[in-house]
């Protein structure tokens, strides 16, 4: 699934990560990798009151992590205050392990008891508070501390790693009960959502104390602390017993002091203890035992399921959990103190300076590199926390503008060195650009620059720490503060851009010599506009682009809204016409605002796209002039009157003939890139590469460099760009002069090409124009003919490039900007720049989305969910605006049915947008105390068959005496109730008008009941969905969505609303690198090679990232395919838990990439002989995706085939039969009857009839299954003869079956019987069976095998990415997984 795997370090992060490493850099990488891994040593530690024990420690290390293992084991874990001592002397906390003199293999480091301060005595206690809440679930309800829910380990029975004594159970057969419950089997209508949350036995609460609070004596008097005490506790031990303690500087003990009379001397006897837990161990047996106890089930977790993850998950459901007191919850609630800030002096921190020095730090060699990106991501995801906490803290009322006296929604806010502003409209700043909707977008729409201009890193060009957050119906943008900036007004600070959207411009050299730095990779055209004055500045960027120099003399960027050009399907503008393809979808149209821009990943697809056009234009020319030549005609003489069109080859347009020549063209192509294109890696590319520059060398090149200097051609990367079909362009004589590309039209996807002539003839013309272009960039060009040089000056003219040497697209941001004004002399440069958009809009429209659409059909791209459908649409560079028409394209696909699955998420992700969008303005006229009421009031208008009738929540507060007088006022008064008028009718009219204004896309229904019956939707996922996208948190239980007698929600099922964060997520360049290296190995068939490379990326990832991260968990699937792959079942179960356990709590447990993890696990744990285990993980995955999508999904197909055949291995036919049909007829459904799926579908069914020794049925489906692979694949492949042999053999098993029973029907009970085989399937039988289904197959190799297997591989790549199908070639292993290993059999 494209969700998943590789593809979620998506193409457009390696876009922006500079990874166009050569093959030399990454050889210096690796000897630099060797150099930080020195070797380890065991040291031992010796802690008072237990035995010395051996430490596995690194020389990297800090004594400080040495600290934390102390602090994490079960017999040290209740100390917080000491030193590690080394012969007496103390180890200074943040040395390296390397720097202390003296310490080696087998030192004895102690445990030294220090005396304790008023922090370290409030760490003790925050510490003993997260022990004794080790097992407890609801932070991560909640969502807090970067707490997040798992249930792995529910399913598993605990670590998987120690499965000695669960294999014998495993082989037991009888052992295992196979049934799955009823809501899991194929056809069951049942969704219930309780099964979301199994009960966690260990999330049993197992009490040790009662109450443990500050107490109210705090702080203690003067006379006190000249004694030593520190602070005072109050506890409730579980036997009842009250006691007062007091912290000193010696420890902890207890003081004679009650609730009502203060009495600090100890108590006799004082039990004065250094640790709480001692203290508390000899007061109360019952602490003693259960911490003890829920110690050590602490220590048996997975640690995956402890650690906290870089950036807060949140939960939309939660069981109800107990309040209870925590005085460490109670005061962070009110400080505004962050993760364990403590070790930081002063109060707040300076969030700004953080950031940008962070980005100072050196990166020369890797170990500098990772240490940068490692405090880069670090400041980054406490920045997000930070902005998170005081965003809810704006909104909820509890931060002070520092505006009071405006409006409410013109407000803006300080807190923590974070500065907030709300996503208003204020003082009609976008008055003209769509007033709130355009306040509203602005904000992404900037992130989205910052996140471009931070993955470019260029040194000393400076950005805002940016956090978008949406919560309670509100947008607030938290930005860090640029030193001075408060003190000074906007005017006097802006020294490069435009305050007032163009109307005053500024420029700056030292701004644009930093800019023009990040030109090249983000694609934007240096230009000149008009200031005021009429003069003429140049700028770098769009004009709202602002340069700023801070106190801190660093030079800031802000205000990148338009950093990519506009995207003119969606902008109207009077007099211009937009190209072809654009109208006749209908385009251009209204947009709420007018900022709707292009999304980078377009904008580099549209290059990629260019470029390979340029290319052809070229060989193209060459070819004629060669042909010219030849035949001595002086026909090119009308080649150099400027603007004539280049004369194409006559073709005429034969669909057949010119389809297949442009698979064959772009094929040669391809491989002619990648051996041209390494020619000169030294400086950057202009021609489009899948990664901006390497950020080290992202000066620009100088202009006149052709389009081959670039490090990594258009299709070297990981994946390499299938989703941009060739559209030729046919340059066409106007009468004006310039030349019009012309974009051919196309049908379904496939686009059609005017070349006709075999690749063989392309290829010297291509091997031509690459010399040529090469020529010209390494001379002035003063020794090329002219006529070659004509040759590149009319392809860069016929695709739209900045340079007439060499291949340079870029995009002037500023066109059709309303206000600013371009000089007279650059009225041609701006009438290319408007035809390029015009391009770019059309290329959106005929090329991405019907790509988008064929991956569909031919599932190399499997969305499951609003979020996938989301992600497979931005890889593509399509944004969401254009859901309505991708939607409106598949209806005309003639395939449609094959579809369906894609539609429907589509429909669903459609309609909960829009509610979403109506949910926005619904929740702001809601004050606080009525929030419960109305959102389970537009729950139910939204989803329940009942004809809601919102209860107007009573007033807790009013006495009932006053009641009468009282009765007609409604809580809060004025208008606050107006949610309360909402019906079920008006919000799914308010639906379809916003689906139709919006999206442009027709929705039949008025309300959820004909939605469910029309589209084929399902309440729960829609809940689901409107639940994630809006911050929803429910009440886990059973909702009756169509009862007709009361309402589904109840206020008391809403239980929390969360905020909807967006950030920068800054990412991990070195080890993204190995991992696209180990990848590439992997898929050439160097599997030991790629493995090496892969776990060395594993560990880069955890150096940059910390343990948990959704890049680490693509990592350790991948890592943990190839271990399987090679054979090694038990690494693969470990790794692959690993997988499972991050996936859910870094994605979200029902996550689809978690379903797909589980589906892996399940199999690794077949292969261990776990297979009850198998099939509880099979059937979770199956639950999770009936929630999810619903059973009709292509992958359910896989899944059920999977369950099925464990079922089978367990010798449960009839259960297995009902998987395995069900499997057959969605495989039948989304791949066509002929496909070689189904076939095998055909075939697996055969089997378990075959076992049933039911041999009619078992012949019926393999002659099904037969007469496909003869059909597709002919009589001689081995899969045809397979099969015949296995007909053969039922045949031969059915005809002695009928002998024998006629056999007992003539001779009755003394009828001599022949024993008959009915063989139980053997296990490796049906592993065999998986592997295949799962796309692995294992086969021995001999070293000329494996010579064809390569090349094999190497052919079929070509081939896909001529897009050409592969069915028709490939053996028979179904589903396409995202790891392709050579020995993965992908099918489309």
């Amino acid at each position: 699934m494209n969700g998943g795997g590789a593809h979620n370090l998506s193409e457009e992060e390696s876009k922006q990560d500079g990874a166009g490493d050569t093959d030399g850099g990454e050889d210096s990488n690796e000897q630099e990798v060797i150099v930080i891994q020195d070797t380890g040593f065991t040291v031992k530690i010796q802690a008072p009151g237990t035995e010395p024990f051996d430490l596995q420690v690194s020389p990297q290390e800090m004594v400080q992590e040495i600290h934390q293992v102390l602090m994490d084991r079960e017999d040290t874990c209740h100390r917080t205050c000491f030193s590690l001592q080394l012969d007496s002397n103390v180890l200074d906390n943040f040395a390296e392990l390397k720097s202390i003199e003296g310490l080696q293999e087998g030192s004895l480091l102690k445990v030294v008891e220090e005396p304790y301060t008023v922090r370290e005595a409030r760490i003790h206690v925050r510490h003993i508070r997260d022990l004794l809440k080790g097992l407890d679930p609801s932070d991560a309800y909640n969502g807090v501390d970067c707490n997040s829910l798992s249930f792995l380990s529910v399913f598993t029975d605990g670590d998987l790693g120690d499965s000695g004594k669960r294999k014998k159970k495993g082989s037991e057969l009888e052992q295992i009960d196979c049934t799955p419950p009823e809501h899991i089997l194929p056809g069951s209508k049942e969704r219930p959502l309780l099964p979301l949350q199994p009960q966690n036995k260990d999330w049993k609460p197992m009490q040790c104390l009662k109450v443990l609070t500050m107490s109210g004596w705090n702080p203690p008097p003067g006379n006190r602390k000249m004694h030593g005490d520190l602070m005072y506790l109050y506890m409730v031990t579980v036997e009842e017993r009250h006691i007062s303690i007091t912290a000193s500087t010696r420890g902890f003990y207890l003081n004679q002091s009650t609730t009502y009379t203060f009495n600090p001397k100890p108590a006799n006897p004082s039990f004065l203890s250094h640790s709480l837990v001692e203290l508390l161990s000899q007061i109360s047996p019952a602490f003693k035992k259960n911490f003890t106890a829920l110690q050590k089930k602490r220590v048996q977790r997975h640690p995956f399921e402890r650690i906290a993850t870089p950036f807060q998950v949140y939960s939309w459901t939660a069981p109800q959990v107990d309040h209870t007191m925590d005085c460490v919850r109670a005061e962070d609630a009110y400080t505004s103190r962050l993760g364990y800030e403590e070790h930081i002096p002063g109060q707040t921190r300076d969030w700004n300076e953080e950031l940008q020095t962070t980005r100072e730090l050196a990166r020369k060699n890797l170990p500098d590199r990772l240490l940068r990106e490692r405090a880069i991501f670090k400041v980054h995801s406490d920045f997000a926390a930070a902005a998170t906490r005081g965003s809810m803290a704006v909104i909820d009322g509890n931060v002070m503008a520092i505006n009071p006296g405006e409006e409410t929604r013109m407000q803006m806010f300080i807190w923590n060195n974070i500065f907030f502003s709300l996503g208003f409209d204020v003082r009609d700043h976008y008055r003209e650009l769509g007033g709130d909707a355009a306040a509203h977008a602005a904000p992404t729409n900037d992130l989205n620059g910052v996140r471009a201009y931070g993955a470019v890193d260029v040194e000393g060009l400076y950005t805002l720490g940016t956090v978008v957050v949406d919560y309670r119906g509100y947008r607030v943008t938290a930005q860090s503060i640029i030193p001075g900036i408060l003190e000074r007004e906007q005017e006097q600070s802006v020294i490069y851009g435009s305050i007032d959207f163009g109307k005053t411009v500024v420029s700056h050299g030292k701004y644009l010599e930093l800019l023009e730095k990040t030109s090249r990779p983000l694609k934007v055209q240096r230009h000149n506009v008009l200031n005021e004055k009429d003069e003429s500045m140049e700028l770098c960027s769009s004009v709202e682009c602002k340069g700023i120099i801070g106190n801190d003399g660093r030079h800031y960027i802000l205000d990148l809204l338009r950093t990519f050009p506009p995207d003119l399907n969606f902008l109207p503008v009077e007099g211009e016409e937009l190209s072809p393809e654009s109208v006749r979808q209908g385009f251009p149209r209204q947009h709420r605002h007018r900022l709707a821009c292009l999304r980078q990943e377009l904008i580099e697809a549209f290059v990629e796209h260019r470029y390979l056009l340029f290319m052809k234009m070229a060989a193209l020319q060459l070819m004629q002039q060669k042909a010219n030549k030849e035949s001595k005609l002086a026909t090119l003489t009308e080649n150099s009157i400027p603007g004539a069109a280049v004369p194409a080859l006559p073709s005429t347009e034969t669909p057949d003939a010119s389809a297949e020549s442009s698979e064959t063209s772009t094929e040669t192509l391809t491989d002619a890139n990648s051996d041209a294109v390494q020619t000169e890696t030294t400086s950057t590319s202009d021609a489009p590469q899948p990664a901006a520059t390497e950020a080290t060398t992202t000066e620009a090149a100088p202009k006149t460099e052709p389009m081959t200097e670039t490090d990594s051609s258009a299709t070297t990367t990981t994946n390499a760009s299938q989703a941009t079909p060739i559209e030729d362009v046919v340059p066409t004589v106007t009468t004006n002069g310039p030349l019009v590309p012309f974009a051919t039209a196309i049908q379904n996807g496939e686009c059609e090409s005017p070349l006709e002539g075999k690749a063989e003839d392309i290829i010297p013309g291509l091997a031509q124009a690459k010399e040529l272009a090469e020529s010209l960039a390494a001379e002035d060009g003063s020794g090329i003919d002219p006529k070659s040089r004509e040759v590149v000056l009319n392809a860069c003219k016929a695709v739209g490039s900045i340079s007439n040497t060499s291949f340079d697209i870029r995009f002037n941001p500023d066109i059709f900007s309303p206000g600013v004004r371009f000089p007279e002399d650059s009225a041609d440069d701006i009438q290319k720049q408007k035809q390029l958009l015009k391009d770019a809009g059309a290329f959106m429209v005929s090329c991405q989305i019907p790509s988008l659409v064929k991956d569909c059909l031919d599932h190399s791209a499997l969305p499951m969910d609003g979020a996938t459908l989301t992600e497979a649409l931005h890889q593509r560079g399509i944004n969401v605006r254009y859901l309505g028409n991708v939607l409106a394209f598949v209806d005309q696909t003639p395939a449609k049915a094959q579809l369906e699955h894609f539609y429907r998420i589509g429909i669903s992700e459609l309609i909960t947008r829009c509610a979403k969008h109506i949910f926005k303005t619904y929740l702001q006229g809601v004050e606080l105390s009525a929030l419960s009421a109305a959102v389970s009031h537009f729950l139910n208008c939204f989803l329940s068959s009942f004809d809601a009738v919102a209860h107007l929540p009573a007033d807790e507060l009013v006495s009932r005496r006053k009641n009468r007088k009282r009765r007609n006022r409604v809580p809060g008064g004025g208008d606050n109730t107006a949610w309360a008028c909402l019906t079920p009718s008006e919000l799914w009219k308010n639906i379809v008008s916003e689906a139709q204004s919006y999206y442009h896309f027709t929705l039949h229904c008025e309300n959820a009941d004909q939605v469910v019956e029309k589209y084929g939707l399902q309440k729960i996922t829609l809940l689901r969905e409107i639940s994630i996208k809006a911050g929803i948190q429910i009440l886990i239980k059973e909702y009756n969505f169509d009862s007709r007698h009361k309402p589904a929600f109840t206020e008391e099922d809403i239980l929390n609303i969360f905020p909807v964060v967006k950030h920068v997520n800054p990412k991990a360049s070195d080890a993204f690198h190995f991992f696209q290296s180990g990848q590439a190995k992997v898929q050439q068939g160097y599997l030991k090679e790629g493995c090496e490379l892969i776990n060395e990326a594993l560990n880069l990832f955890n150096n940059v990232y910390g343990a948990m991260h959704v890049e680490i968990c693509a990592c350790l699937r991948l890592l943990a395919r190839l271990n399987y792959i090679m054979g090694d079942h038990h690494e693969a179960l470990s790794n692959q838990q690993k997988a499972v356990l991050m996936s859910e709590r870094v994605l979200g447990v029902e996550h689809p990439n978690t379903i797909q993890e589980y589906m892996h696990l399940a199999l690794y744990c077949f292969a261990n002989g776990q297979l009850s285990t198998a099939l509880k993980l099979l059937y979770r995955a199956r639950y999770l995706m009936l929630m999810v999508c619903g059973e009709d999904h292509p992958e359910m197909a896989l899944l059920d085939s999977n369950i099925g055949l464990v079922l089978h291995g367990v010798m449960e036919y009839d259960l297995s039969l009902r998987f395995l049909e069900n499997a057959l007829a969605i495989n039948s459904k989304y791949h066509g009857p002929r496909s070689l799926k189904v076939a095998l579908s055909h075939h697996l069914v055969a089997r378990v009839y075959e076992s049933k020794a039911e041999f009619r049925s078992a012949l019926q489906q393999e002659k099904e299954g037969y007469t496909i692979y003869k059909n597709q694949v002919g009589e001689a492949h081995e899969k045809t003869k397979e099969s015949s042999e296995y007909l053969k053999y039922l045949t031969q098993q059915a005809v002695a079956l009928q002998r024998t029973m006629n056999e007992i029907y003539k001779n009755g009970s003394n009828a001599s019987i022949m024993p008959l085989k009915f063989t139980a399937p053997s296990m490796a039988s049906v592993l065999e069976q998986l592997n295949i289904i799962n796309g692995i197959i294992f086969i021995p190799l001999s070293q000329k095998d494996l010579e064809n297997l390569k090349a094999e591989v190497q052919r079929r790549q070509q081939l896909q990415e001529s897009g050409k199908s592969v069915e028709d070639l490939t053996v028979d292993g179904p589903l396409e997984l995202e790891d392709k290993i050579p020995m993965d059999v992908n099918v489309n």
